[in-house]
Parts: structure tokens; C-alpha cells; sequence
């Protein structure tokens, strides 16, 4: 089946490993041109090196693809206009952003340093709305793009120690929801992965009890190449009629999340008091309430 990716230019963030050299790698392989954002920093996001970035470019040209290294910040305004100055620079034109850019700053809420909150959240979701931001302009010049977000389980469904990266996370959600509705009459589209695999993110996750180190081994078998084709799908021409979603890819399976949408509702022709909501909506909504789970307690079965 033809994708329609043929010499068509994609911004993938964070693509100098993991997930992100995945996606990277899957476009080029589609016959897209592929601009490799990568700053080269460690998973908390310290230090900086071009050379992640070039392994990824090496890859695909090893493999007769076109690709070209930006190394700019997505975490800063002027930095992110600058990677999408890069693709029109060296191909002339963009039809699709993928934000996989982020970082990790764990930490049990109540001692969670507000330093590493500002980070995480730059780096997650101000770094996916600036390189959106900035390549709306040439999306809606063209009438045309296509952009897919890296989402969490971690913030659609809930994780210990991880308030930062799951509040960005879940922000990014809604980030993808409002562009889909605001570029719609531009025929650009935005959806949402929550990606599943074993990388440099998830390798920090704690394993100190035997549920925790069950998780980890069950995570393992995931590599980060299985979520590319979901990625790539998104973005090309047969995803045409996709927008405002959110998708995930475990191994072997593929799902479509729901989004929150009223399950119960109450009336009262008096009108309602904290007692009366106490008496009669409270034994009403009881049976609808959202159990307090993390990821794993939803995903737990072993990958398929």
C-alpha cells in the first residue's frame, strides 16, 4: 500500500535513540526525508552531543535515505522555529512533526523539587507546543500536515513519583485535541501515541518490589521499534481522516483509547447543598467512580 510518504519531510524530536531513532528510521524506510532533532543530553536531560543525532542520520543513509541533524532545544521558542527552519532549509517544505522529545525527573510528589517540575515541563509540554507552534505556519501556508504527539499512560491513566511527567503527559493530550480542533479547516491533523517499550524513559522506572520488577521483565520484551509503525501511519495519507486521537502500541497490539466523557449524572429541582450531594449523587455516582489505578494495573497482562 502506498502511504503517500515519498519524498515528503517530517520533524521527528528526540530522535537520536529509542523511540525516536524508531520513528526516524520507519519514515525514511516509508520514503519520507526525515530532520533528526536530538540535543544528545542524558535521560535527566544533562549535558549535550551531536552524535546521537548522526548515528540516527547514518542509519538512514546507510539504507539510501535522506535525513539532516538539527540540535536546537525544543524547550525554547526561538530554538524550535529554528528546527523547523532546518526541514525547510534543507528540503524545502514539511509535512510532519512528531514531538518524542523528553526527559525524566523522577520524584514522589511531596518531595519533588520545583526545579525539576519547570524542567520536565518545558522540555514535554512547552517543547511540543513550540515546535508545533512553529510549524503551523508553513501547515496552514499549505493547507496541509500532520502532527503526532508522544502521550502517557503515566498522565491518561496514573503512575507513582511521576506528578511532572504525567501532568505534561496528560497536557500534551489536550494540546493535541485543541490543535486538531483550531487546523481542522486546514486539513492538518494531530493525534497522540502513548508508546510502550524498553528505552532510556522507561529503564529508570522503579523495581523494588516483585510487582514492580514483574512489570519491568513483561516491559522488556517491548523495543522501541513497535511503536514506529503507528507513528508512521499517523502521518501518512491513509491516516487522512484521523485527528483528535489517542492511540498506543504494546508489542504486538494496537488500541484506541476513549476520552473522558460524562458516565453519571444527578438532578435535583431544589438544587444542591454539600449534604444533599453527600446523601443522593455520591450513592448515584459510587459505581462509576474511576478506580485510583496506576498504568500497570490497567495494562496487566503480559505483552502479546
Amino acid at each position: 500500500m502506498d502511504l503517500g510518504l515519498t519524498d515528503k519531510v517530517a520533524i521527528v524530536t528526540g530522535a537520536g535513540g529509542g523511540i525516536g531513532r524508531a520513528i526516524a528510521v520507519e519514515l525514511a524506510k516509508a520514503g519520507a526525508k526525515v530532520v533528526i532533532n536530538d540535543i544528545g543530553v542524558s535521560l535527566g536531560g544533562t549535558g549535550g552531543s551531536a552524535s546521537p543525532a548522526e548515528e540516527t542520520k547514518a542509519l538512514i543513509e546507510a539504507a539510501g535515505g535522506a535525513a539532516a541533524v538539527n540540535t536546537d532545544s525544543v524547550s525554547d521558542w526561538d530554538s524550535a522555529r529554528k528546527i523547523v527552519q532546518c526541514a525547510l532549509d534543507n528540503f524545502g517544505r514539511l509535512d510532519a512533526v512528531v514531538n518524542n522529545a523528553g526527559i525524566l525527573r523522577d520524584a514522589i510528589f511531596h518531595k519533588m523539587d520545583p526545579a525539576d517540575w519547570r524542567s520536565v515541563i518545558d522540555v514535554h509540554l512547552n517543547g511540543s507546543f513550540y515546535v508545533s507552534r512553529a510549524a503551523a505556519e508553513t501547515f496552514r501556508a499549505q493547507e496541509s500536515g500532520a502532527y503526532v504527539h508522544m502521550t502517557s499512560t503515566s498522565g491518561l491513566i496514573g503512575n507513582f513519583g511521576q506528578a511532572n511527567y504525567s501532568a505534561a503527559k496528560l497536557g500534551i493530550a489536550a494540546l493535541s485535541k485543541s490543535i486538531a480542533l483550531d487546523m481542522a479547516r486546514y486539513n492538518v491533523r494531530s493525534n497522540c501515541i502513548a508508546p510502550f517499550a524498553w528505552s532510556r524513559m522507561t529503564n529508570s522506572i522503579p523495581a523494588d518490589t516483585p510487582q514492580e520488577i514483574a512489570r519491568v521483565e513483561r516491559m522488556k520484551k517491548m523495543t522501541p521499534e513497535t511503536n514506529a509503525p503507528l507513528a508512521v501511519f499517523l502521518v501518512s495519507d491513509a491516516a487522512r481522516e484521523v485527528s483528535g486521537q489517542i492511540l498506543a502500541a504494546r508489542l504486538n497490539e494496537v488500541f484506541l483509547f476513549s476520552q473522558p466523557r460524562p458516565v453519571r449524572s444527578a438532578h435535583n429541582a431544589e438544587g444542591w447543598t454539600a449534604a444533599t450531594i453527600a446523601e443522593r449523587a455520591l450513592p448515584a455516582f459510587r459505581s462509576g467512580l474511576t478506580p485510583l489505578e496506576r498504568s500497570g494495573d490497567v495494562f496487566s497482562w503480559d505483552p502479546i
